[in-house]
């Protein structure tokens, strides 16, 4: 059973269609991945993209184009990328079930790698519902 690393919400795709489009001709989406930093120990990075790398996943939704890098596909299985606005920032949000604690100014957080055993689980379990 194939599942995408990561989903996006409405908010993240637009977002993200609207970074590419100011961007100039050779934006194609983003690049989401983790990086060492923060007080917690981790921190999302996410950088444009002009030329896709072969090994990383990509996710699609409403026409936005999100590149998973290979290392931190562990790290983001299930989650779910999002964008909000509100009084004091901008920018997109990631709502991760393997952050095990994040920093108090929430821009690092700390990661554990998936459970694969518990993914494989609820597939097989969504797999005999249907």
């Amino acid at each position: 059973m194939r599942f995408a690393v990561m989903s996006l919400t409405d908010a993240a795709a637009g977002r993200v269609r609207a970074i590419v489009e100011n961007s100039g001709a050779d934006a194609k989406g983003i690049r989401v991945g983790i990086k060492k930093g923060g007080c917690a120990g981790m921190e999302y990075a996410v950088d444009l993209v002009t030329e896709p790398n072969p090994k990383d996943d990509l996710i699609e939704h409403q026409g936005a184009k999100v590149w998973i890098a290979p290392e931190a596909v562990l790290y983001l299985l299930g989650t779910q990328m999002d964008f909000e606005v509100t009084t004091l920032r901008s920018g997109f949000t990631f709502h991760n079930p393997n952050q095990t604690s994040a920093c108090g100014c929430g821009e690092s957080v700390e990661l554990k790698p998936a459970d694969l055993a518990a993914l494989a689980a609820q597939g097989d379990a969504v797999v005999r519902a249907n």
